[in-house]
């Protein structure tokens, strides 16, 4: 029978239970005694799923109390003096210091900077390397989890980030200088690992599937000349693309078997299997590691049934990538219907699709495999899904519906009569702190303790004290600060139809920090006005102007479950469409700035340089459709934050946002390099308060980033602002953290004036 294995396993737990053992630790209710047996008692379960589901091994080493990115930092020695320097706090400590800049113990410092996995929504945190950085071994995380797997009576396989992709995935110039350092650990790692008598180590890089210069081509020929050389049975792993180009490559490369995404790279592992030598195996990355649609495990057999004639079981199957990306079990929606259901497969439901492919391939399972097909069979036939009304407007699209009525440099003065704003005009991303109340609150109504009316009632009183705040405050231009809102797409996903929401579909996005990504399971398409009332409302309690709040189509995409059955670009159109509509209801109802978010626009962006343009075309398209519905006076914004975005600025701009805001402030406003080459036209709000960290900045902090930012950018199209949205904060945080902001605004307004 052919092997059975998985890249990984989500961490967070069914409950979320890591989550709250986490923010437990960090407010020091419990001590790390408590958090590690919650992490243990973890561990345990998710390998006893994927023993019970007939895998051959359990992934050790990818569960991280955090990240693990910083757990492989932490395991090499890539910590940075400042976390280190006269302290002599836990380990424990010192690495969610790393991770967010304080912990329970010491003096808080600024942390590693974040930035998203390849093109996932999964954000890790970059170790930071210099010409002077040495590595020493720390691995005793890595061989205590495969000490207690075997204590439990299972298999262990370690997860290893291959060492050119975490160089790769480092900050610091001339990375590459390192890695014969970096080598000399991994060799280490591996021989103890081999006295530990580990059967298998998988061992990921990922950046097999990016366009490769030359160096990095030869760094990996170079390691693993190296790392083969050990004697450790390994199993290079790739994944979120087709290799290509570097298929040749990697297939060259001395290890005893290889990984292949063939649900984004297609049938390249047909190839590989012709390729391979006698002694390695093949893993077919079969089952989508990052969708939750149930898989065509019929279509599938008839694509892995010739390579199992060839390999016989040299062949592996697994998921396409680890499963962080998938909520962990289906069977804990209760209020799906039992058609959507049967469209399905959380991370535990694809455990067992791995195992009826297996049974498949031996002429068994049948009545699984019938089952699989009449779920497919129903979701193409639905009429649920297709929505005529919606392909004609769609097909109705000019050219004209994607523009401004008039350029960037006519609209400015209409908008800056409008708004009456001051130089360096203040304002927030959008959301401010989701309190217990507020939490309460929606939990209540879910329970049916409170009604709808009361409900909403608690929410105006919510919008009522945000708006006073932020005018206590001095900000310039305000926001409503979301109460009513559970999460930037999830919030809209709930009222569009061709979307559903899960009640406990919870997903990673970092540390402690879980989104519930809605589905699109149909066509898209907006029944009636989401935000207007709310913002509406706010408005009416000032005399300040007030910014509506959407997120834009390409998130609405990117942070969602999206159907397979059509063009991603399609998709996207019919999100702009049903955006457009709120978008010029906010304008009728007198809102005069509307913050379009696309803080996912970056992260959508293909791997290969080749498809770039083809997306960005789409891209940019789709969130000028949404946005150029309204007049010249009528602001409008977007917001984009941890992404990398140098390399497609020209895109940025072609956005055509009145005011982009980004985040800047824990790269030390490095972001803005980007702006240096490229002359951006329009307003920029580079942040000054990172608040994915508990610290608070100071004033003169902040000061000396807005000068930075004033190097860059004109002083009359630079705005003052936060990183992100306020949402996961506290206002014990959020009150001192703004008026600081304010006050510094108020000394460069006075400088710069």
């Amino acid at each position: 029978m052919a092997g059975l294995h998985i890249p990984g396993f989500p961490r967070i737990g069914a409950h979320r239970e890591l989550k709250f053992a986490l923010e437990g630790y960090w407010r020091s209710e419990i001590d790390a005694g408590e958090l590690e047996k919650i992490a243990a008692e973890l561990r345990h379960r998710h390998w006893q799923l994927q023993q019970d589901a007939g895998l051959d091994y359990v992934s050790v080493n990818d569960f991280s109390l955090y990240d693990q990115v910083l757990d492989h930092a932490c395991m090499f020695g890539m910590v940075p003096e400042r976390f280190t320097r006269g302290r002599s706090d836990s380990d424990l400590d010192n690495y969610f210091r790393m991770a967010r800049g304080r912990a329970p113990t010491g003096e808080p410092v600024r942390a590693l900077e974040m930035t998203k996995w390849f093109d996932t929504n999964y954000h890790y945190l970059a170790p930071e390397l210099d010409n002077n950085s040495t590595f020493t071994l720390h691995p005793d995380k890595l061989f205590d989890e495969i000490v207690e797997a075997r204590s439990l009576g299972f298999t262990p396989k370690p997860v290893l980030i291959g060492p050119v992709t975490l160089l790769w995935i480092a900050r610091g110039d001339s990375r590459l200088a390192l890695l014969p350092q970096l080598l000399t650990q991994y060799v280490e790692l591996l021989q103890q690992l081999k006295n530990l008598q580990v059967e298998w180590v998988q061992i990921d890089e990922p950046i097999l599937t990016l366009d490769l210069e030359a160096s990095w081509c030869q760094a990996l020929r170079t390691a693993y000349a190296t790392l083969g050389a050990v004697g450790s049975r390994l199993l290079l792993t790739t994944y979120f693309g087709d290799l290509r180009d570097n298929l040749d490559l990697c297939l060259s490369l001395p290890v005893d078997g290889f990984h292949l995404d063939s649900v984004r790279g297609g049938l390249e592992y047909v190839q590989a299997a012709k390729r391979i030598s006698d002694d390695q195996v093949l893993s077919v990355g079969i089952i989508d590691g990052r969708n939750i649609w149930k898989t065509d495990l019929n279509a599938a057999l008839e694509h892995l049934r010739p390579v199992k004639r060839v390999l016989g079981e040299r062949l592996w199957l697994s998921t396409s990538c680890s499963l962080l990306h998938v909520p962990v079990d289906l069977d804990r929606e209760k209020k799906l219907d039992a058609q959507q259901r049967s469209w399905f497969a959380f991370a535990t439901q694809k455990l067992n699709e791995l195992k009826v492919l297996a049974l498949g391939l031996e002429g068994q399972g049948q009545e699984a495999l019938a089952f699989n097909a009449e779920a497919i069979a129903s979701r193409r036939q639905s009429k649920r899904i297709h929505k005529p009304e919606v392909a004609q407007r769609l097909a109705g699209i000019t050219g004209a519906d994607s523009q401004r009525q008039s350029p960037y440099p006519a609209r400015a003065p209409h908008q800056r009569r409008r708004l009456q704003l001051p130089l360096l005009p203040t304002t927030t991303i959008g959301s401010f702190p989701q309190t217990a109340e507020i939490r309460a609150a929606r939990a209540d109504l879910r329970r049916g303790n409170l009604s709808q009316a009361e409900y909403e009632q608690q929410m105006l009183g919510e919008i009522q004290h945000c708006v006073k705040q932020q005018e206590q405050l001095g900000l310039d231009l305000l926001v409503h600060g979301e109460a009513e809102r559970n999460d930037m797409v999830e919030y809209f996903g709930e009222q569009l139809e061709g979307y559903l929401t899960t009640q406990n579909g919870w997903v990673q996005s970092y540390g402690s920090r879980c989104v519930k990504p809605p589905v699109i399971f149909g066509d898209v398409q907006r029944p009636h006005p989401m935000t207007v009332r709310w913002s509406e409302y706010a408005q009416s309690l000032t005399d300040k102007p007030m910014k509506g709040m959407l997120t834009g189509p390409v998130t609405m995409l990117q942070w969602a479950f999206v159907r397979d059955d059509q063009p991603r670009s399609a998709t996207c159109r019919q999100i702009a469409l049903a955006l457009r509509d709120e978008v010029c209801d906010l304008e009728r109802a007198g809102i005069p700035a509307i913050q379009i978010d696309e803080p996912a626009l970056r992260e959508g962006l293909p791997l290969r340089r080749g498809d770039w343009q083809a997306y960005l075309d789409w891209a940019t398209e789709a969130f000028r459709l949404c946005s150029s519905g309204v007049a010249d006076d009528c602001q409008i914004h977007t917001h984009m934050c941890y992404s990398e975005f140098n390399d497609i600025i020209a895109a940025v701009a072609a956005l055509d946002a009145d005011v982009i805001t980004i985040e800047t402030s824990r790269s030390n406003m490095q972001l803005l390099e980007a702006f240096e080459a490229f002359d951006y036209p329009n307003e920029i709000g580079p942040g000054v308060y990172d608040i994915h960290s508990p610290n608070t900045p100071g004033v003169k902090q902040m000061v000396a980033l807005i000068e930075r930012a004033a190097r860059r950018i004109p002083v009359d199209r630079l705005w003052v602002n936060p990183d992100c949205g306020l949402k996961t904060r506290q206002w014990q945080e959020v009150t001192p953290a703004l008026e600081r902001l304010v006050e510094a605004t108020r000394i460069l307004r006075k400088r710069l004036g």
